[in-house]
């Protein structure tokens, strides 16, 4: 059985103030707490205080609400999300995930520093090298949560020293962009050196996770909207900052930037230690693509091979967010809460199997929309129609079939129709508050298995901080960055022929459009989309748009008659219609100031030399 890291906390008591007193009732050391000397002075508790550092990952990308939800990709059912409509300020800074909320990331940070401190001279016996593996780990958190503030808000305060109470100022100003990329890129680069050659506990920082997310972290530094002169010519906001430096990098050759870039992901590709099914010279089948990418994204039957910093959930223990996914995200007719759904946006921008785009405008198209698509499409989205698993026992006489329901039908006869709502829409009879909004709902990520339909039952789908095939979509992106247009191309479709689409044949601004829709429908909720349209500073076409969804509905052929609703297109004509969620639900907009979001309000106030980004 594999060896998964426990995320179990540990209460422990890093410093302590004493008081002058002959009482031994005052002297008692707490039952339920360890003190830091003891905790550096034993092996097991030094491990199980960096363990729990690892807890900052908290749902990693499996988060009730996906953090796609602030994209043109999905639309959360129960709340506008102020973020996607650009109306956050200091005092309104919308949903911020744990793992960028800035006291919340901060004080991992600093629990990490102590770590560090304290290992550099452990008092335990390290003839094991234990402390020397515990330091590597604690360099890629530290590297791991500086770039979670760094990729959301630029520049912040690079600490690397645990403060302590006789500290004599606990305000620091924001480092430049650059200076907080050197700082990241120095302790991954440490992490690396001190992992190298160890066998890891799944769920570990390993010497891969530390040399990819280093990738991540130059790509990102490459991009256009870290790039200040490009970044001032596309937005008015980032050319008036009074600051720049704390948001990209102000001067420099950016072509070295991109060719560091291409260089740090190269060398994980060249560990090769990852990979899954990358070595093809033509498309599989589809249905051998939506396997293998179910495989990839389960973590399961190989294409575990593809993850390399993953965040492991037991199901016994592990009452997290991630753990609770199908419960969150499955459709209502199954007594889900559908919270994450799917934006007809996202649905249009899966290929046709011939690698075409999907055009509403073409009659075959519109008429079977689900027919022929990107079998990633079919991995990743619960459609109308879509074959799931048997419903729970109060739907199964309802639905026989098993089959995901999102629209309005007819049932009894064509002469005599009895309009019929789906089981999965906000009309349905099972439960109708948590119904999808835009016709969707989540695939990925769920486990299959056709037994788990009780929502009260936690699944142990792993959530994917890193894995491979980013490696290789950032390489491929620096690669174009740089004129390479044929190594890029190689690769995005070593990707492509493993979830049997054709090969890309595009060159220059064509390629780009080609690689981004590619990375989007790959990455999908991922926590990707988010940061990429920043990056690449499209956002303000791309999510500058209301979120659009489809109305289905099933109308009984003439002389047909069912008693039991069934997808058919024998017994019932389908019409597919797009529209607007409108303004009602939520305003979606775009506002420049929304490249880089607020620092909370709290946090300007407690430390006077923060600035704050540029438009609040």
């Amino acid at each position: 059985m594999k060896n998964i890291i426990k995320f179990l906390s540990l209460g422990l008591v890093v410093g302590a103030v004493t008081v002058g007193c002959n009482s031994d009732f005052l002297d008692t050391k707490p039952l339920d707490k360890v003190s830091g000397e003891a905790v550096w002075a034993d092996a097991a508790l030094a491990e199980s205080f960096c363990t729990d550092i690892y807890n900052g990952i908290r749902d990693g990308v499996l988060d009730q609400m996906s953090f796609d939800c602030q994209t043109d990709n999905a639309l959360y059912s129960f709340g506008k999300q102020d973020i996607a409509e650009s109306n956050i300020s200091p005092s309104n800074t919308g949903t911020v995930k744990s793992t960028m909320e800035w006291g919340t990331v901060y004080a991992r940070i600093r629990a990490v520093n102590i770590a560090i401190a304290s290992l550099g001279a452990p008092k335990f016996d390290n003839s094991t090298g234990l402390a020397t593996r515990l330091k590597g780990e604690m360099y890629f958190m530290r590297g791991y949560f500086y770039n979670q503030l760094l990729r959301y808000y630029g520049g912040v305060p690079i600490i690397k020293s645990p403060y302590t109470l006789d500290a004599p100022d606990f305000s620091i100003p924001r480092n430049t962009y650059e200076e907080c990329v050197n700082a990241i890129v120095s302790d991954l680069d440490s992490s690396a050196l001190l992992l190298k050659g160890r066998s890891m506990a799944a769920g570990r920082a390993t010497m891969g996770a530390a040399m990819a997310l280093k990738a991540r972290v130059l790509l990102y530094a490459a991009s256009d909207l870290h790039d200040i002169p490009t970044a001032k010519a596309k937005s008015s906001v980032i050319a008036s900052a009074t600051n720049p430096e704390l948001l990209g990098y102000v001067s420099g050759d950016r072509t070295a930037r991109w060719q560091k870039a291409k260089d740090a992901a190269k060398a994980v590709i060249d560990l090769n230690q990852y990979g899954y099914k990358l070595n093809l010279s033509a498309p599989v089948s589809a249905a051998e693509g939506q396997q293998n990418y179910i495989n990839m994204y389960l973590s399961r039957n190989g294409g575990e091979a593809d993850g390399i910093f993953l965040k492991y959930y037991v199901r016994a223990s592990n009452d997290d967010w991630g753990s609770w996914y199908p419960r969150n995200n499955m459709p209502n007719g199954y007594h889900g809460w559908t919270s994450s759904e799917p934006t007809q946006q996202l649905v249009d921008g899966y290929e046709m199997m011939d690698g075409t785009k999907f055009d509403w405008s073409k009659p075959a198209h519109a008429a079977a929309p689900y027919e022929n698509r990107d079998p990633r499409f079919y991995a990743s989205i619960l459609y109308d129609g879509a074959q799931w698993k048997p419903r729970t026992p109060d739907g199964a006489g309802i639905d026989p079939a098993g089959q995901i329901q999102m629209g309005e039908y007819e049932v009894g006869s064509s002469s005599s129709p009895v309009k019929y709502s789906g089981l999965d829409t906000r009309n349905s009879t099972i439960e109708n508050w948590n119904g999808t909004w835009t016709g969707y709902a989540i695939r990925k990520f769920m486990d299959p298995d056709p037994g788990l339909v009780d929502m009260n039952i936690r699944q142990e789908v792993p959530s994917i901080q890193i894995r491979f095939t980013e490696v290789v979509l950032n390489y491929a992106e620096a690669c174009m960055a740089l004129g390479q247009d044929a190594e890029a191309r190689s690769w995005i479709n070593k990707v492509r022929f493993r979830v049997g689409m054709p090969a890309v044949t595009e060159s220059g601004a064509a390629l780009v459009a080609r690689y981004q829709n590619e990375r989007n429908i790959e990455m999908l909720f991922e926590d990707q989309r988010f940061y990429d349209v920043r990056r690449w500073m499209t956002a303000p076409t791309v999510l500058g748009q209301q979120a659009q969804i489809i109305i289905v509905t099933g109308k009984l052929k003439p002389g047909k008659s069912v008693t039991t609703y069934k997808y058919s297109k024998e017994n019932y004509d389908y019409t597919y219609k797009v529209q607007d969620l409108g303004t009602g639900k939520e305003n979606r907009k775009w506002a420049d100031k929304a490249y880089f979001p607020p620092i909370n309000r709290d946090e300007m106030n407690r430390n006077k030399k923060l600035i704050q980004n540029p438009g609040y």
